[in-house]
């Protein structure tokens, strides 16, 4: 039996706080967690030999070490099924990049082959499989666009607008110990309430309908491209991780400005370095990148500053997320 083309897709972190530290040295955290199209694919063949064979895609890691490896061992081990199998993992999200491609991949291995070797967790089950790979790892099999407390396992849902997104890499892979480590981290933000973000996402998507609204009364096409050019998304909150990296890779900092120099303010996601920058709707998204593409490789004179850029829609659920029973 095979799965082909199964989807891991990358994720956004809307806002993240740091709210404190634990005594075992993990933070706590408050973000809102968001999926786009932007995937990772996965390949599984079901082998009746036991054995878990894998190739990581990522330059100088080995299988052992790569989150595909380990989700698909923990499953093995944890439900002591016979079955094994052969993974393939076609790449697409960053390493580095703050998009939660390994996380993603560990998700969808726990889905793929819980479907492929029938044995039949929970969702709620997977998820608690999955915390020890990684923090992050729960919201994928969450399968919701989640408000995330603790460490990033403690998920509540949250109906976000059908939004997209114009997502930059710049040309730098930021290590997410180092950041989370750097004594100049904020870790003292105070908590928020969920209906206190609640509230600002209902406000949001007031403004929306009246932007959309606006754009189908315009009659010039000139006026219509005004407005998709700066039909920009608000944001809640920021990230606090944000100015830790720009202080420590400067090619983040300058892809920031040179954004920001084309009206177009963006904001960090994870631990970075990739940046978002939110519309209402597709065409706005894919205006912008236009209006930057040709641009990129003077931003940086003769040193490359952005690496690429993708317009991704913004899921309203997770592709995988009627795999697995409640």
């Amino acid at each position: 039996m095979h799965l082909h083309n199964v989807p891991a897709p990358a994720k956004l972190n809307l806002f993240l706080h740091v709210t404190g530290r634990r005594a075992d040295g993990y933070h706590l955290l408050q973000t809102a967690f968001r999926f786009i199209d932007l995937s990772d694919t996965l390949n599984f063949e079901r082998v009746g030999d036991g054995a878990i064979v894998y190739e990581s895609p990522i330059p100088g890691m080995s299988a052992q070490d790569d989150l595909v490896f380990k989700a698909a061992t923990a499953l093995r081990e944890t439900t002591g099924t016979k079955w094994g199998a052969r993974i393939s993992c076609v790449k697409r999200i960053p390493p580095g990049g703050g998009l939660g491609g390994g996380s993603s991949n560990a998700a969808t291995t726990l889905i793929a082959l819980n479907r492929l070797w029938e044995t039949g967790l929970t969702r709620r089950e997977l998820m608690e499989l999955a915390l020890p790979l990684g923090a992050d790892v729960p919201v994928f099999i969450f399968g919701q666009p989640a408000f995330a407390e603790g460490v990033g396992e403690i998920l509540r849902p949250i109906e976000l607008s059908p939004s997209a997104y114009l997502v930059v890499r710049p040309a730098v892979h930021v290590s997410t110990g180092d950041i989370f480590t750097d004594p100049n981290l904020t870790r003292d933000t105070k908590p928020i309430k969920i209906s206190v973000f609640a509230d600002w996402l209902l406000k949001q998507q007031r403004i929306e309908q009246q932007q959309t609204q606006g754009e189908r009364q315009h009659e010039s096409h000139a006026e219509q491209n005004k407005t998709q050019a700066y039909g920009l998304h608000a944001y809640f909150g920021r990230n606090d991780l944000e100015p830790v990296v720009r202080a420590r890779y400067p090619k983040v900092e300058k892809a920031l400005a040179f954004l920001a120099q084309n009206q177009i303010p963006a904001r960090m996601t994870g631990s970075g370095s990739c940046l978002f920058a939110q519309f209402v709707t597709h065409g706005q998204a894919l205006l912008n990148q236009q209006k930057i593409i040709g641009k990129i490789p003077n931003c940086g004179n003769t040193v490359p500053v952005i690496d690429e850029t993708w317009v991704c829609h913004g899921y309203v659920d997770h592709p995988l997320r009627y795999w697995t029973k409640d």
